[in-house]
């Protein structure tokens, strides 16, 4: 037996018989109903109109709601909180690089609360008090790191910076009214204190680093910042002499041309004398430019970590062939030059402390792959991509991207699977980057910093620098070899899960808590 059942109504009807004069007379009668206490008003009035109870009801609360929505004074916008204030202040100063005035007009135009330049900066000054100027290891164990150490001037105001290299972690920064070696040791000391230990030291030759590292750090080995060491003393002079050299030439074509227009024998002379002269002062600044050139090229390619066929680079060997070169350009007779291959010499050895390190990390290449060709292509990819990253000038910028190209590919060739290539790549590069030959990231610290100083008329306080630093280490990276890390991620292998404002904020709290306790 089939059944069959008749189809469902509507559960709800829209009554186009009850017009809006019908409704609203409703919901009077019923109001006046409730608030005069009668009973049994609302059950006639659903009689009357063929309605349900249930209707006048939502009918009375829908329209008091509305009444009281008209009639009520409107709500005045809650003030933001100081906490969300601050969120935002600390965004706009180190993500927008705005200055006090610029926020301050900003959160003028949002109406936000603490918009004036005296809030601004008082809460500024007030969260950079309250946080330190040197990272502090969490674990109970030292962990070791290499310090890299060097001196920002906002302009005659040093700044003492220590960085960890690898991962561009700034470990303290302060302010200085000297850079004297027990300022820097007391410097270097509050990094050990809080749990850091020094594994290889990076500077320049300044006084007072070298009197630090003597007292404070004597175990630690030195390395002597390799572009302050050999470029920044020397490099200058291929330019300088270059220069003579081209202004000789200039010298020598214009004596020439005098000659020429000479007519009597006495300015022929006397002008091919001139012209003999200008001859050989060309002769000679083309030669001292040329010999020059040529030895501080070998100069540079001996700090190379790896030689032309991808191979680890004797430390004895590199040593003694600049040697040779700085013997070299002595011969030269350039004084000034010569008092700097001096500078040079006295500091040789401590230019080539990073071998020991690249020992290490081409012993730990080779247990990634029993394959030499391999490495030896992935190591001059890394010098190559190194070449990149340094060059300033067009065309060796352009030079090293095509040789690193060339030996990127010729690894993917050699490998043969694209993945595994990538993750050897990867291992092989981190591995490469533990060696350490100058204190660069600094300049790159500095790079960031330096808009923020010039913004600030180099006004810059304690206070500033400590939140610069707390923003440093916990910002994550959009692009380049770290992107999507934190520099404080990379150092610990923690993962940082909130975003450094949350994070400071929270820090700020707790200290502030602990001071009230």
């Amino acid at each position: 037996m089939v059944l069959i059942f008749p189809p469902l109504a509507p559960k709800f009807i829209r009554r186009n018989d009850l017009s809006l004069t019908i409704r609203t007379a409703i919901f009077f009668q019923s109001y006046h109903a409730q608030i005069n206490k009668e009973h049994g008003v609302i059950t006639n009035l659903s009689r009357q109109y063929k309605v349900s109870r249930e209707f006048i009801y939502n009918t009375l609360s829908l329209v008091k709601g509305e009444i009281a929505k008209l009639l009520s004074p409107p709500k005045k916008p809650e003030k933001a909180s100081k906490e969300s204030s601050e969120a935002i202040i600390l965004a706009q100063r180190f993500e927008g690089k705005c200055s006090i005035d610029g926020i301050s007009t900003l959160m003028k135009r949002d109406n936000r609360s603490y918009s004036s330049v005296g809030s601004v900066s008082q809460i500024l000054s007030h969260l950079g008090h309250s946080l330190p100027n040197t990272v502090k290891n969490s674990h109970e164990a030292k962990q070791l790191v290499v310090f890299t150490c060097d001196e920002i001037f906002a302009k005659s105001i040093p700044l003492l910076i220590t960085v960890e290299p690898v991962s561009s972690v700034i470990l303290s920064i302060e302010l200085a009214e000297q850079r004297t070696g027990d300022v820097w040791s007391k410097h270097l000391q509050s990094i050990e204190d809080n749990g850091f230990q020094a594994q290889l030291f990076v500077s320049d030759a300044g006084t007072g680093l070298i009197a630090a590292h003597k007292e404070t750090l004597t175990d630690v080995p030195w390395q002597l910042d390799t572009f302050h060491g050999i470029a920044h003393r020397l490099g200058d002079w291929v330019r300088r002499l270059e220069k003579s050299a081209y202004t000789a030439i200039e010298a020598c074509e214009k004596q020439e041309n005098k000659l020429a227009s000479a007519k009597s024998e006495t300015i022929i002379d006397k002008r091919l004398n001139l012209c003999l002269v200008a001859d050989k002062t060309e002769e000679q600044a083309i030669e001292l430019y040329d010999n020059f050139h040529f030895l501080y090229k070998i100069l540079i390619h001996q700090l190379n970590t790896f030689d032309s066929d991808g191979e680890l680079r004797q430390r004895t060997q590199a040593k003694e062939t600049m040697e040779i070169a700085l013997e070299l350009i002595e011969t030269l007779e350039h004084e000034r030059i010569n008092k700097e291959v001096a500078s040079i010499k006295k500091t040789l050895p401590s230019l080539l402390t990073y071998f020991d390190d690249a020992i290490r990390a081409v012993k730990n290449c080779q247990i990634l792959t029993d394959d030499p060709a391999l490495l030896q292509s992935l190591f001059l990819a890394w010098q190559w991509n190194k070449s990149v990253i340094k060059s300033k000038v067009s065309s060796r910028k352009n030079r090293a991207i095509e040789e690193r190209q060339f030996y990127l590919e010729l690894s993917e060739l050699l490998v043969g699977d694209k993945e595994r290539y990538y993750l050897l790549k990867d291992a092989v590069f981190t591995e490469l980057d533990e060696i350490v030959q100058a204190s660069s990231m600094v300049e790159c610290i500095n790079s960031i910093l330096r808009p923020y100083l010039n913004q600030s008329k180099n006004q810059i306080t304690q206070e500033f620098l400590n939140t610069f630093m707390f923003y440093h280490n916990h910002r994550r990276y959009h692009a380049g070899k770290r992107k999507g890390k934190t520099p404080m991620e990379i150092l610990t292998g923690v993962e940082q899960k909130e975003d450094w404002v949350t994070l400071l904020l929270r820090e700020v709290r707790e200290k502030e808590a602990s001071l009230i306790a």
